[in-house]
């Protein structure tokens, strides 16, 4: 019962964290609102706490309950998914810098700069690419036979 309260947990999490990247991606403009800056503030809280639950989640799921942890370590396509999810951590670094520096703006404009707009497409491709990458892990794909 754990393991399947765990898998709950740990895909609301990804259905949060995808939801917020692509409210993320929707709203941010290279001129925003003070008040969009404050609102996307909390979307990207609700990021990265989605995040610190997926992952806590997920090593959970990887060392404590369900599948042995060899099911995951020996594969190749797991390793895959978790660089991806690593480099979708250290991409949200820079536009929840932007939007913590600027959540209590009472600023009528703000000017969002390049980086912060390409690191937020840049995670688009990572939310596109690692749920492909865990459906192959789950079916066994890359498990040395």
């Amino acid at each position: 019962m754990a393991y399947i309260i765990l898998r709950y947990i740990h895909l609301l999490a990804v259905l949060i964290l995808i939801g917020g990247i692509l409210i993320e991606n929707a709203a941010a403009k290279p001129s925003i609102s003070g008040e969009d800056a404050r609102n996307l503030a909390r979307v990207d809280a609700a990021c990265g706490i989605s995040m610190l639950l997926l992952l806590i989640v997920g090593l959970i799921l990887w060392f404590g309950v369900g599948k042995p942890p060899d099911f995951y370590t020996v594969n190749p396509v797991f390793h895959a998914k978790l660089t991806l999810v690593i480099a979708l951590l250290i991409t949200a670094i820079r536009p929840a810098l932007f939007f913590i520096e600027h959540r209590q703006s009472e600023a009528e404009q703000l000017t969002v700069p390049k980086s912060v707009l390409l690191c937020l497409r840049i995670e688009i491709g990572f939310v596109l690419l690692i749920p492909i990458l865990a459906w192959l892990m789950a079916r066994g794909v890359g498990i040395p036979g």
